[in-house]
């Protein structure tokens, strides 16, 4: 099982996971450069039952945007398909198919990194997709405020679908694919969250509730 796969301090360990129409479409065709081919590896049952991305024809230029509809407000993100065209291409399937719809983001970190996580329909920080991919990342990538980027397993290659949302200047080593950024207004709903602070008893979950209502595209 891989509990937590964002650390709650970032001292000494990685970054860990706690574990419609076609969304290729919202890409004008004249920005896509080139098609990407992409590999999602099976890694044991899912949270939820999805299917793998598509793997051949993956778009990896130009933006497409996703919302967060919380239950703290909406959050929108603009999804970056030139920095990680696989994680976003797997990002964009599971919100196709409702993976994400009516979870918890199950983990809030204000010590050391202030992250949201979210991803897991089983709220504990184990679930994933049934498949895993590698990570996309720049070596001199950093986590300020705003930034939505993968969780992982401490080894490489195991991103999935959990996901952090970065609500202060996080110092992260560049290991993490980022594959997008909130708007103002989203990163304040984050923010809200996180000013209430992390549950006692489990020192793990927001006090405040964040539930991913539903998640649309575009």
């Amino acid at each position: 099982m891989h509990r937590n796969l964002i650390p709650a301090l970032l001292v000494g360990s990685c970054l860990a996971l706690t574990a419609c129409g076609d969304a290729n479409q919202s890409v004008d065709p004249d920005e896509v450069t080139q098609a990407t081919t992409c590999e999602y590896p099976s890694d044991g049952e899912p949270a939820r039952a999805v299917d793998p991305p598509p793997t051949s024809d993956v778009p990896n230029a130009g933006t497409t945007s996703a919302t967060l509809h919380m239950s703290a407000g909406d959050v929108d993100i603009t999804l970056d398909r030139s920095k990680a065209p696989c994680a976003v291409n797997s990002f964009t399937s599971l919100a196709q198919q409702g993976f994400y719809d009516d979870t918890e983001c199950h983990r809030l970190v204000d010590v050391g990194i202030f992250i949201l996580q979210c991803g897991d329909p089983t709220a504990t920080g184990t679930g994933g997709p049934g498949y895993v991919m590698d990570e996309e990342v720049d070596p001199s990538a950093t986590y300020p405020p705003g930034t939505v980027a993968m969780a992982k397993r401490q080894s490489r290659g195991t991103t999935g679908s959990q996901f952090f949302l970065v609500w202060e200047d996080t110092p992260l080593p560049p290991e993490y694919t980022v594959i997008g950024t909130m708007d103002d207004a989203g990163l304040e709903v984050v923010v809200g969250i996180a000013a209430q602070g992390v549950d006692a008893a489990d020192q793990t979950s927001p006090i405040a509730e964040a539930r991913i209502e539903a998640v649309t595209l575009g």
